[in-house]
């Protein structure tokens, strides 16, 4: 009896190990059919998205000046020219400055819209498609044309402001007012936060709210203690997207301003000061030191706000 034991244990075992060989081979199998169905993007992704990084970063050490084969290396030059050139500091300060309105603004519209179509009311479904439609057009060059027409010495706004009797601006001409024409005009786009802020606001249990009204909470005290803190997810997600967002506007500020940042650079904003030192100055290797600094710019404020997040973000899944 001991010898049969003997003798079909070596077989246990190399069942065993016969079993682990045929899951890793399914396995390995699972990973190659993935890999296939995702290598179109993954070819899209290295052609035309990880390699003109790369390349971009070997330009920036160098004179390029797309009109010619001739890569000059200049180690940190670009870099340093920045800090002595008028124009880059006033695009940094433009492109602040449009950022520091625009997140708040758009996310505190988005937010009280999505709240205001939170119910089960008559046409909502209507107002949600009607409002998130400027977000589908918003970054056409066609919008773009309209919004400098409204805002044209003899457009819409100026209109209305004679109908009313008051005084009437040159909008697009004006340092102090050009940049909130490209203000109002990211606000105005609030339609894609507004979604996923609803589809959040969906997520949120009906009975907290029934419990804070049996303990005498009013509609500001339910917002403040029941819809904030759950919400507090996607506040976080439409932040990051939005400021990734607002840092990258281009098409916007290259019409409105015709495309030089007038007046006195105002509109200035860092990609459209991009795109002159590169295909209008044919800069190449300056603009692309550019753009690596705006990585590391963008880069650096999502880490911090991801750091910042844990004394404000509430997950359901982690302990208060």
């Amino acid at each position: 009896m001991t010898e049969i034991v003997q003798s079909a244990a070596p077989s246990v075992d190399n069942l065993r190990r016969w079993s682990l060989v045929r899951r890793r081979s399914v396995k390995r199998q699972n990973n190659l059919v993935g890999y296939f169905f995702i290598s179109p993007w993954l070819i899209i992704f290295l052609l035309f998205t990880l390699a003109p990084m790369v390349i971009s970063l070997g330009l920036a050490f160098t004179n390029y000046d797309i009109l010619s084969d001739d890569y000059e290396y200049v180690g940190t030059a670009n870099f340093e020219r920045m800090r002595e050139d008028i124009r880059y500091e006033r695009s940094v300060k433009a492109t602040f400055k449009y950022v520091s309105w625009v997140v708040p603004l758009r996310l505190s519209f988005a937010l009280a819209i999505a709240m205001l179509l939170n119910t089960k009311r008559r046409g909502v479904y209507f107002y949600r498609a009607a409002f998130y439609a400027p977000s589908i057009v918003g970054g056409s060059v066609a919008v773009a044309v309209m919004w400098r027409q409204i805002f044209g010495n003899a457009g819409i706004v100026n209109a209305f402001l004679e109908i009313l009797g008051l005084d009437t601006y040159r909008w697009l001409g004006d340092p102090t007012r050009a940049i909130w024409t490209l203000i109002i005009l990211a606000v105005w786009q609030f339609g894609s936060p507004m979604l996923i802020f609803l589809a959040g606001l969906k997520q949120i249990p009906s009975e907290l709210y029934e419990v804070a009204s049996i303990d005498g909470a009013n509609g500001f005290q339910k917002f403040r203690y029941v819809t904030l803190p759950l919400l507090t997810p996607i506040i976080f997600f439409n932040l990051i997207m939005q400021s990734i967002h607002a840092f990258r506007q281009f098409t916007q500020a290259f019409i409105v301003s015709g495309g030089t940042g007038r007046p006195l650079d105002t509109t200035l904003l860092y990609s459209l000061y991009l795109y002159q030192r590169a295909f209008v100055n044919f800069k190449m290797g300056y603009a692309a030191a550019m753009a690596w600094v705006m990585l590391l710019v963008i880069a650096l404020l999502t880490l911090i706000s991801f750091w910042l997040s844990r004394y404000w973000v509430f997950y359901e899944t982690k302990e208060s």
